[in-house]
């Protein structure tokens, strides 16, 4: 790789260039590089030996069944208390229809994600999985992060081994990768002491991927974490994945600094930079040599910013999503959901192919690339070499 103009970046890229891992400390090299040019060729020299100029995305729907929550997380602008005017939380045969009400052909996802809800017995929940089953038997639901199945084995009085196993069994299709935040203790006690623990969330993915349940893996950053803070999580992520195989893909989420507890304690009203957002993603996809994807989530750093990324290691944008409100609680500004047709030309206007899929990353439908002008292929090509 020519043009590195950081020489401390130079057994990186060798090492990068030979397939090699990296250590902890030439990770923390990339956080630091003003080199953004050669990190940024370094992500895309992974992603596109993983999937050439493939970039995937899934038709679904997202779902919050509840947002009463007990557990009171200081970044989060989402949950409410029972009773509360703004409150929600749907019986099974009503989560049903609310799938029903936003159906559209080609959905294959059914991503649910939802507050910790102190009252609704265990039985609620593989019965609202079977329904959903049943109703759309083609939908793959993809339900429950491990903070979710935590709280369910409380109240189920069972191990959360079991508790997987059961709701595998009524239907459930992966889990999502929320919860995960920062790992670091100093962190999860200023901003969610009464969630799951690290070790716990890392347990309970282990099991779900002894189990055949393949699972994603998130990181909520931009808030109070340090950056030695961020790659740790990284690192455990990368060692769990060494032992079960079993993660898709790894999303960064972008702190959202609206009507929650954490912005206003830090006096903070300003979203996390575009450069940031860049430099985590291409950072991720050099040290999560073992992680298919990289997924830039479009709902917290925008579509324009997506198709940035699309050349710093992200290969994945998601989905459709129809309707989303966690992130939206907190002051995302980006559109409820996007149309298919809208996220086909996102990705073809950035230079690559669209490939649809599942919530398994199985292809659903293979788009053709549109042809660029030559200025601009000749700039992209530049850009990447």
């Amino acid at each position: 790789m020519n043009r590195v103009l950081d020489p401390k970046l130079l057994p990186v890229v060798e090492k990068v260039e030979r397939g090699e891992r990296l250590s902890f400390e030439e990770g923390m090299l990339l956080y630091r590089t003003p080199d953004l040019n050669t990190l940024m060729r370094l992500a895309n020299l992974v992603r596109e030996r993983k999937h050439g100029d493939k970039t995937f995305f899934v038709h679904s729907l997202r779902l919050e069944f509840t947002n009463i929550c007990y557990v009171g997380c200081t970044f989060c602008a989402f949950a409410a208390r029972k009773g509360e005017a703004r409150a929600w939380d749907y019986d099974p045969d009503v989560v049903v229809e609310k799938v029903r009400e936003k159906w559209e052909p080609g959905i294959t996802e059914l991503h649910m994600s939802s507050g910790h809800h102190p009252n609704r017995p265990w039985s609620y929940y593989p019965e609202m999985v079977g329904k959903l089953r049943e109703a759309f038997p083609t939908l793959q639901v993809k339900a429950f992060t491990a903070a979710e199945i935590e709280h369910l084995s409380k109240i189920a009085k069972k191990p959360t081994l079991e508790v997987l196993r059961e709701l595998k069994g009524a239907g459930l299709a992966a889990l999502p990768g929320g919860g995960a935040e920062i790992f670091a203790d100093r962190v999860r006690r200023q901003i969610a002491k009464n969630k799951v623990k690290a070790e716990k969330w890392l347990q309970i993915h282990r099991e779900a991927h002894g189990l055949g349940i393949r699972t994603n893996a998130t990181m909520l950053y931009g808030h109070i974490e340090t950056l030695e803070e961020r790659l740790d999580h990284m690192d455990r992520l990368r060692r769990l994945q060494d032992e079960t195989g079993g993660f898709h893909s790894f999303i960064p989420l972008a702190f959202q600094p609206d009507a929650n507890d954490l912005a206003r304690s830090l006096g903070k009203t300003e979203f996390t930079t575009g450069l940031d957002d860049l430099r985590n993603l291409a950072v991720a996809r050099v040290y999560l040599d073992n992680f298919d994807h990289i997924k830039g989530y479009w709902v917290m750093i925008s579509s324009d910013l997506v198709q940035v990324s699309l050349d710093w290691g992200v290969s994945d944008v998601d989905g459709t999503i129809i309707e989303e409100h966690i992130a939206h609680a907190a002051g995302a500004t980006s559109p409820l959901g996007l149309s298919k047709q809208k996220m086909v030309e996102m990705i073809q206007s950035a230079g690559r192919v669209p490939v649809e899929r599942d919530a398994f990353y199985n292809v659903v439908k293979v788009w053709n690339q549109l042809p660029l002008v030559p200025e601009k292929a000749k700039a992209l090509a530049k850009a990447r070499a």
